[in-house]
């Protein structure tokens, strides 16, 4: 029997996200073998109306519940709740996925529970979400990282915060209530104010958050990260399209597929192609894997083969790819 226990969903969606976005949350929806309270998080009071008309007319066969919150409300509760902890109320205003990190604490109490979900993620069979740790977080694994600025890891680093390698931001698990005080003090240790407005800042929070608290990453076999790889530059600039590269993704075995980067924007050709949809049911706990840590040493020789790349003149050539 199917397990019906309640999860509570997160995502910050703004409009200009739908043409993807509406795929991967009607997939949820027809997927998720739990009943789900899902709270979508956006910007202004048009781009709720616009959200609330858009939702509500997607199919959701299970009666899933929802609300949109917009940015508003967010920033109300963040004056009331944070007047203590200055440095996350300055950085929810930085760059929009930033949001992810801060706003379902807003609208949680301690120890509930936090799915925070990206818009770009595609559930091809029936499923259920792995057990939220009591305390930790749990995060989508790839290779090697998406930790950028390089001048923010190394703040990092330079202030002895242990930081978590291979962490994929598309999925987080974790619950309200834990130490928010350490969470104020690394966003300033690394600029506060001066952070960069880098949307990848995300990653090293989250990498931060991860060896702070423990957790660990969700099985890459079951919650699979879209890796833009060597061999799928060359397909792509030989010509081949989106769709036929993503025939080689193994949907069939996973929960859920993570469609980083341009992979999102194939979607919904994948999905008429009949490429994305399987019948398998995928109910059982998944294993969670250990963090490993990401050492001065393997960032450095990381840094010095990208600094190689782009003096040889890779990152031009495969630009479009």
């Amino acid at each position: 029997m199917e397990n019906r226990q309640v999860r509570r969903l997160f995502m910050i969606l703004s409009p200009r996200a739908l043409p993807y976005a509406k795929k991967c949350v009607e997939s949820l929806f027809a997927k998720a073998s739990e009943s789900l309270e899902m709270r979508f998080l956006t910007d202004s009071a048009a781009d709720k109306q616009e959200l609330i008309e858009v939702i509500g007319a997607m199919l959701n066969p299970h009666r899933h519940r929802w609300w949109v919150i917009d940015d508003a409300e967010a920033t109300e509760r963040a004056s009331e709740k944070w007047a203590s902890w200055p440095n996350l109320v300055t950085f929810r205003r930085g760059h929009p996925c930033w949001r992810k990190i801060t706003d379902p604490l807003l609208f949680s109490r301690d120890n509930e529970e936090m799915t925070i979900l990206d818009p770009d993620l595609y559930f091809p069979n029936r499923f259920n979400f792995e057990p939220t740790p009591e305390t930790g977080v749990c995060l989508m694994w790839q290779r090697p990282n998406c930790m950028i600025p390089a001048e923010t890891v190394r703040a990092a680093l330079n202030a002895s915060v242990a930081l978590a390698r291979h962490v994929d931001i598309g999925v987080a698990q974790w619950r309200a209530g834990q130490d928010l005080a350490w969470c104020d003090w690394l966003i300033g240790k690394l600029g506060g104010e001066a952070l960069p407005r880098i949307m990848h800042v995300e990653s090293i929070i989250w990498s931060a958050i991860a060896m702070r608290f423990g957790g660990g990453y969700l099985d890459p076999q079951k919650w699979l990260c879209w890796q833009r790889t060597q061999w799928k530059r060359v397909l792509l600039i030989a010509g081949v399209g989106g769709t036929r590269i993503l025939r080689n993704e193994p949907f069939h075995q996973i929960k859920c597929f993570h469609a980083g980067g341009m992979a999102k924007w194939w979607l919904a050709e994948a999905e008429q192609a009949g490429i994305l949809d399987q019948t398998n049911k995928l109910l059982d706990v998944s294993p969670i894997r250990p963090f490993v840590e990401l050492t001065r040493q393997q960032f450095e020789l990381e840094q010095s083969i990208k600094g190689l790349l782009r003096l040889a003149g890779y990152y031009r050539l495969m630009k479009n790819s």
